[in-house]
């Protein structure tokens, strides 16, 4: 099931006990009534530290990756965490501490990857908008490979390269026109989409790096979307692919090293099946090792989603006009995903209390009919003060959040081994307007 393809009906499912895949995914047990993520209490973190926030099992993280490590063991690899997922400092350093690499899309996240203790040869640099400042920063700082989207990205770095005497080792992010099954806003290989180089434009682009005194093709890459659940989309991009590359190899061009595969492996969010590190390295390696190439994954999800949670606290309970609402302090403002992909997540009780279930509205604060967090759920019964966990928010969470209505964005937590810290603190509502001007600066 793709990404939003979960529509008021679909957020029927669940009774608010959480299935035992997704909380075996997450690390969650319970002790008795209270709900335990790695160990440590949730109620605990609640609160001590407030809702909502952003809690992220550090061993779920390490346990995803090195489940896709094996997968990959048979051929020379690099995973490559997508930092757009969750640029969390303290998560980027447990999955560089694995060795891993950095897959980014602006350089405010090549400064967060670097900050996190990457080297610059271990982070891909990709995005269609990329600046001539960004350009300019990535070659300066040495990335290790820099894949240009389109034509005229690719002569503005080399313009940019022979005015500063650089060198850059260039990745061709190919568009394959391959369809997947996810949500429409996900979806980034299929032709038409703003992704990539077309196929019919990817051997002038090679023509030109191979003219250009300061760029060496060394990658083709590709990006199929994200939420992908079959082997069968990877299996036709890497055909694509391994065709470019013979006709490259056919055109003089000898410097290729690295085949990157892009990520969007899906996790699961509700019944919906997950893609298994064994299937899909079983799947993919013999595609991959005929190529004698080193190989690149980028995922993201598949590595923090099901790791996060974010903890919230119901403040009301409302009916009008026939429904049942329960009124959350958590909003699309920390949340968007249900909002903005109409994106199912479970959610469970902090503490069970063995109260009957009834079909509920579960709503945030914010000044917006689009602020919710599940429609027509089937939830025990809910008081104000009951502590809530949302399920599979480890993932484009806390990095899609925003300031909207001034309210500050959450902390995020770690826990590891039965211990929990604060990565990063709630914002302070100071926060959100120091570095503003209320004056013209106009001097009389």
């Amino acid at each position: 099931m793709g990404e939003g393809v979960l529509s008021r009906a679909a957020g029927q499912r669940g009774s608010g006990a959480g299935t035992s895949a997704l909380l075996e995914d997450a690390g969650l047990t319970r002790d008795a009534a209270t709900l335990l993520l790695g160990g440590a209490p949730l109620t605990e973190i609640a609160n001590q530290v407030g809702t909502p926030v952003f809690v992220y099992n550090a061993e779920s993280i390490r346990s995803r990756y090195r489940s896709l490590d094996r997968a990959l063991a048979p051929l020379p690899h690099r995973i490559c965490f997508a930092v757009k997922a969750n640029g969390n400092l303290a998560v980027l350093r447990i999955l560089q501490e694995l060795g891993a690499g950095a897959d980014i899309v602006s350089v405010g996240e090549m400064h967060r990857a670097l900050a996190a203790g990457f080297t610059p040869d271990q982070i891909v640099f990709s995005g269609v908008g990329k600046t001539a400042d960004e350009l300019l920063s990535a070659a300066k700082a040495g990335i290790g490979h820099l894949n240009v989207e389109s034509l005229e990205e690719l002569e503005l770095l080399g313009r940019i390269t022979e005015r500063e005497g650089l060198s850059v080792q260039v990745g061709i992010r190919v568009n394959p026109d391959v369809t997947t099954d996810t949500h429409p806003y996900i979806s980034t290989g299929k032709s038409g989409m703003k992704f990539g180089v077309p196929t019919d434009q990817v051997l002038p682009a090679a023509e030109y790096i191979l003219r250009h005194p300061r760029l060496e093709l060394t990658t083709l890459a590709m990006h199929l979307g994200s939420q992908i659940v079959d082997t069968e989309p990877f299996i036709q991009g890497i055909g694509r692919l391994r065709e470019l590359a013979q006709r490259l190899r056919l055109r003089g061009v000898t410097s290729l090293r690295v085949l990157d595969i892009g990520g969007g492996l899906g996790i699961r969010y509700a019944e919906e099946r997950s893609i298994e590190p064994a299937q899909f390295g079983a799947a993919v390696v013999p595609h991959l090792a005929a190529t004698g190439l080193m190989v690149y994954l980028e995922p993201g999800r598949f590595l923090v989603g099901s790791a996060g949670l974010l903890l919230t606290r119901v403040l009301y309970r409302k009916h009008s006009g026939g429904k049942e609402f329960v009124v959350v302090d958590a909003g699309m403002n920390d949340l968007v995903r249900p909002s903005h992909y109409q994106a199912y997540h479970e959610i469970i009780e902090l503490e069970e209390r063995g109260r009957p279930a009834n079909r509920v509205d579960v709503v945030g604060p914010v000044c917006e009919t689009g602020d919710f967090l599940a429609l027509d759920r089937m939830l025990p019964g809910l008081e104000a003060g009951d502590g809530l966990a949302v399920l599979g928010a480890g993932a484009y969470g806390f990095v899609m959040a925003s300031n909207y209505n001034s309210r500050p964005r959450p902390p995020e937590v770690i826990v590891d081994s039965g211990k929990w810290w604060v990565a990063r603190p709630r914002e302070r509502i100071e926060d959100l307007f120091d570095s503003e001007r209320s004056d013209s600066g106009i001097s009389e």
